[in-house]
């Protein structure tokens, strides 16, 4: 059947920081003439980009059986060219090019700009700015990526070794983005980076993530702003007054945690202690007094014997965290765990606490769900199907989080992006049932 001339197909592997270079790239590939899709089912383009995740095990071997297989597509005539980006070839470029000789590209993680430059531009449209980007998620929602990078270096983590240092998006950039973006129908903003509270602090000499979502806020259109990824060390304690101030700022944390055992920490390099973790979300709960806090955890990480596992266990049941992801341990090469850590702890009691963990959250979250009984609360729509109506409240982040279930009333033309208020009227563990009350917006 052959491929499509002048179409290029962009897969996107891992996080919602990736998607955002996504989204740049096929903004500027359509600038210059060519159709896109964004992760079709059966890719067909005379170039196929592969944007890859490079994190932990799991996600690179997906992105390399994803490239293997369009390499195939490659050598049967169904795509043209194939294009290698992102994380794992910014990490790995040099093993991947002796390893897999049908990739006709490969670029990391910041230099793919040059893919563009080289492509005949067959429209002679005006350049796109630096942060103009074509929506993949529904076009009322997006993520706002505020900078890249982190100076961290947690023992665990590779991400410093694939971005580099912390390095923040101007305060002025992200605003002219915001009003952009709102213009084109844009409500709600999820903002994303892998170290929020450091935000400002290389491009301004302090923290100015507060600063920045109090002018986002001020933003008309904005409907809904929401936190991805503090750092629990040094975290930036002028945030909680903003979010408790303004309405458009979801009551909505994510904060990896990762451990509670001053041991653990201390072997992660996470530059905090219990005492000084509990404390911190103490006054994060005194200050933010309906806020929901997601984390995630790790299990097996070296030093992790039974009292340490203990400790974390008690944390789970007595913080009850609202929302909360967790993985074991795994070692990544050329991280401070991997050249100085022995790997000690057997990877089934790896699995088996981390299960045990899991199963602990899951009936945490089923009774804070109960609790939800009776509320009244605001509600984005996602879907419309012929009987449900599914959509979300500020306290459940897109793709991750509980999602609300909703009958269709005869007497209201509902569409997804509306916001509804919604009384709660039943729980489950992972989703909430509720009665329309009134359309919103």
């Amino acid at each position: 059947m052959g491929f499509r001339k002048n179409h290029i197909d962009i897969i996107s592997m891992g996080c919602s920081k990736n998607l955002v270079d996504s989204e740049r790239l096929i903004r500027r590939l359509e600038a210059k003439g060519y159709t896109t899709s964004h992760d079709s089912e059966i890719p067909d383009g005379e170039y196929v980009v592969v944007n890859t995740c490079g994190f932990i095990a799991d996600a690179k071997e997906e992105s390399i059986e994803m490239i293997l297989a369009l390499e195939q597509m490659r050598e049967e005539g169904e795509i043209g060219r194939l294009i290698v980006m992102g994380c794992l070839s910014e990490r790995y470029m040099k093993e991947l090019k002796e390893e897999i000789k049908g990739v006709d590209r490969w670029y990391g993680k910041f230099d793919w700009k040059d893919f563009i430059e080289k492509l005949p531009d067959r429209s002679g449209a005006e350049k796109p700015r630096e942060w103009e980007r074509t929506l993949t998620t529904p076009p009322y929602s997006t993520y706002m990526k505020i900078s890249e990078g982190c100076n961290r270096m947690c023992a665990f983590c590779a991400i410093p070794l694939i971005t580099g240092r912390h390095t923040s998006r101007s305060i002025d950039e992200i605003l002219e983005e915001t009003r952009q973006l709102v213009s084109e129908g844009v409500k709600e903003f999820n903002v994303i980076a892998q170290d929020l509270s450091s935000y400002g602090l290389d491009l301004y000499g302090e923290h100015k993530l507060a600063e920045l979502i109090d002018r986002m806020a001020d933003i008309e259109g904005v409907e809904w702003i929401r936190l991805h990824y503090a750092y629990p060390a040094d975290f930036p304690m002028d945030i909680l007054e903003v979010m408790n101030r303004r309405e458009n700022v979801c009551k909505y944390l994510d904060i990896a945690l990762q451990h509670i055992s001053d041991k653990v920490l201390s072997n992660m390099r996470r530059h905090i202690t219990k005492e000084e973790t509990l404390a911190l979300l103490a006054e994060i709960r005194r200050r933010v007094p309906d806020i929901k806090i997601r984390t995630t955890l790790m299990t097996g990480f070296p030093g992790e014997d039974e009292e340490a596992f203990k400790e974390l266990k008690e944390f789970v049941r007595s913080q009850r965290f609202d929302r909360m992801g967790a993985f074991a341990y795994s070692e990544e090469e050329d991280t401070y765990a991997a050249r100085h850590l022995e790997d000690n702890v057997d990877p089934e009691v790896k699995q088996k606490r981390l299960d045990e963990i899991m199963e602990m959250q899951e009936s945490i979250s089923d009774e804070l769900n109960v609790e939800l009984v009776g509320r009244e609360v605001k509600v984005l729509v996602d879907s419309v199907d012929e009987d449900q109506i599914t959509g979300r409240t500020q306290w459940d982040s897109p793709e991750v989080d509980p999602e609300v279930l909703m009958s269709v009333p005869e007497e209201m033309d509902i569409n997804p992006g509306d916001f509804l208020k919604v009384k709660i009227t039943a729980s489950y563990p992972f989703e909430l049932a509720g009665e329309i009350l009134e359309k919103l917006s």
